[in-house]
């Protein structure tokens, strides 16, 4: 069963609350609702949602509003696992670390360091997931959506989301993986097939390929269970949370209490050469 979720209400202005009077539905919410013994999760009791639900079947009615179907189920599980970890490869892992070295008493401040390092530029599925969802609804023939992707997104970034990665050249394994699994749980639609039709235009005008990486990959299986933006940007970053607390206990179990980077590791200065305050200048 796919139920329709409600519809976006109209976001109000503080003003009109005030300029009214009336505040009975200044806190609002759709998503649960709870009394003396008693909760509801988008009209269920909580009890059969754990009764009956898997965890991302769960967690897929909190989002949308409805329950999945068994293809929207599979495939929302398939994206949640594809992100697990890869080393140190990822800011956030290492911004996880470092946190957890200074404060290894809870988990939680450096999971929540790790979350917010998750952002465009370490991958998150948000803005492929935007471009691909603003390429479909401009319905042209995908040459001419592929050259306004290129041209609109080199504007407003300076680069295409969603392809190339800093390590894999040829192929990034978790998004080759993703789209073969989607593809056969008939979840590479519209927007999937727009990632390919974009891959396939930047390799033909910059004569080398530059592959679909994880975030793009998400990002089309994502928007064609029609999920916000937003919603892909917060999956993005909680699908690599389970790696980023493994990080973390590892970190304080067995890592360096606060890590610091020495010029062995890395640590460079460029600013000028050691110099002096002249001894005439005194404080006031």
């Amino acid at each position: 069963m796919n139920d329709t979720p409600r519809q976006h209400r109209r976001r109000h202005n503080v003003g009109e609350f005030v300029a009214s009077g009336d505040w009975s539905d200044y806190w609002s919410t759709a998503i649960s609702r709870a009394g003396e013994g008693r909760i509801l999760v988008r009209g269920y009791p909580i009890e059969e949602i754990i009764e009956r639900l898997h965890f991302n079947e769960a967690a897929f009615l909190l989002l949308k509003g409805g329950l999945p179907d068994a293809r929207q189920a599979a495939l929302f599980d398939l994206v949640l696992r594809c992100g697990m970890d890869q080393q140190f490869i990822s800011a956030a892992a290492g911004a996880a670390r470092f946190t957890a070295s200074a404060f290894p008493d809870s988990p939680v401040p450096a999971l929540a360091s790790g979350i917010l390092a998750s952002g465009s530029v370490t991958g998150s599925p948000q803005e492929p997931a935007e471009m691909l969802i603003e390429a479909v609804a401009w319905n042209l023939p995908d040459a001419e959506a592929c050259a306004r992707v290129t041209e609109v997104w080199k504007a407003r970034r300076g680069r295409v989301p969603g392809l190339g990665h800093p390590m894999h050249k040829t192929a990034e394994p978790r998004a080759v993986t993703l789209r073969r699994l989607a593809l056969e749980l008939d979840g590479w639609r519209a927007h999937g097939r727009m990632l390919d039709a974009v891959e396939a235009h930047l390799a033909r005008s910059k004569g080398r390929a530059i592959p679909m990486n994880l975030a793009g990959a998400m990002g089309a299986v994502l928007a064609d269970l029609e999920f916000d933006p937003l919603i892909i940007g917060g999956l993005g970053a909680l699908s690599y949370a389970m790696a980023l607390l493994a990080h973390i206990t590892e970190e304080i179990r067995d890592g360096v209490p606060l890590r610091i980077i020495p010029d062995a590791l890395g640590a460079h200065y460029d600013g000028p050469a050691e110099r002096h305050i002249p001894e005439r200048r005194t404080r006031p």
